[in-house]
């Protein structure tokens, strides 16, 4: 018997590639479920070659589903996580509304996979912030080897972390500068179509920006709360695909050459660093892909033990979707749960 996978959040940008990669995956799943708001009830998406039709969230009896993947947003799942959570589905939630919280898993299954055991404390796992999932990829294997001291990462997100409005808005914008239209911006604070906006979510009391603040507290959290980061996070004028440039200061000697060996037997790395023009991964490249890649692997000597690396991600995949599939690929592989049956 297979397992009754939800969606909630369904006709969204992450909800859509979660039925792609679950289909593309062949995860053992019985029934796949579509949820959104009342709004969107009889719209159409597509999981793998079937057609299935969305369900209301707020009207779905979840007492005979096994696993939720959540991409509501926050004010959605802090309201339906926990209900759905009592209902005995396990909740896997891509917003940020349970990630800092200390009974709840927060997973990145390359980084920390054995701390999934303690979703069973409130069955709500956390899926971590895009630009935070490939970084701890990257960081994982070098921070093993080496013991990492100090991060400083520079972000370079596409606009599809900021939903559909965000890169309808990059191609309207665009093409008004190509037919001399005005520039409509909604969105983003500033015109984003061939510019660049050091501005993601909220500012902060200390004047970072929210996502730079969930970079440090997301990477402290999975890797070691002993690492000393920093970041400064920037939107680009990309559809898919995040980008970070990454300076790292370890504890221990590491070699570029060594650093290289590491990440291409890493989990979920792959490594393309050539030392000429187009030897390098860029977002565009890693659209659709499953990897987080690593390039420009370099020594930084302007401190001891310092490596700088360039690490790329598809942000819709990676950095959302996928990370939620693996972390029930997880759940179901380790025999953490098992399918309840179905009700006819």
């Amino acid at each position: 018997m297979g397992f009754k996978i939800a969606i909630a959040g369904a006709t969204g940008n992450v909800g859509r590639e979660m039925l792609d990669i679950l289909a593309e995956r062949g995860f053992p799943a019985d029934t796949v479920v579509p949820l959104a708001s009342r709004r969107s009830v009889g719209q159409e998406v597509s999981f793998g070659d079937r057609t299935l039709k969305v369900q209301a969230l707020e009207s779905f009896d979840f007492s005979d589903t096994d696993i939720c993947l959540m991409s509501a947003g926050g004010s959605v799942a802090k309201q339906w996580a926990p209900k759905i959570a009592a209902a005995g589905c396990v909740v896997i939630d891509n917003s940020s509304a349970f990630r800092y919280e200390a009974d709840v898993p927060l997973i990145v299954p390359e980084v920390n996979a054995d701390a999934i055991t303690g979703f069973t404390r409130r069955n709500i796992i956390a899926n971590p912030n895009c630009s935070t999932a490939q970084l701890v990829v990257a960081l994982k294997p070098l921070h093993d080897a080496a013991t990492i001291k100090r991060v400083v990462v520079a972000t370079y997100q596409s606009v599809s972390g900021a939903g559909k409005d965000a890169m309808d808005e990059l191609f309207a914008q665009t093409r008004a500068v190509y037919v001399a239209d005005p520039i409509e911006t909604d969105k983003f604070p500033k015109r984003i179509a061939f510019n660049l906006i050091p501005h993601i979510d909220v500012f902060m009391e200390d004047g970072s920006t929210k996502e730079e603040w969930k970079v440090v507290a997301e990477t402290k959290k999975m890797l070691d709360p002993k690492i000393k980061v920093t970041c400064t996070a920037v939107r680009v004028p990309v559809f898919i695909g995040h980008s970070e440039a990454v300076n790292i200061e370890f504890e221990n000697e590491i070699t570029a050459e060594r650093a290289r060996e590491i990440l291409r037997e890493a989990p979920g790395c792959l490594v393309v660093d050539k030392h000429e023009d187009g030897g390098y991964m860029t977002p565009y490249e890693s659209a659709g892909e499953d990897a987080t890649y690593i390039s420009r692997i370099r020594e930084d000597p302007t401190v001891d033990n310092g490596l700088n690396i360039w690490v790329v991600s598809d942000n819709l995949r990676k950095g959302a979707a996928l990370n939620a599939i693996q972390i029930a690929e997880v759940l179901v592989n380790r025999g953490l749960i098992t399918p309840k049956r179905h009700a006819a």
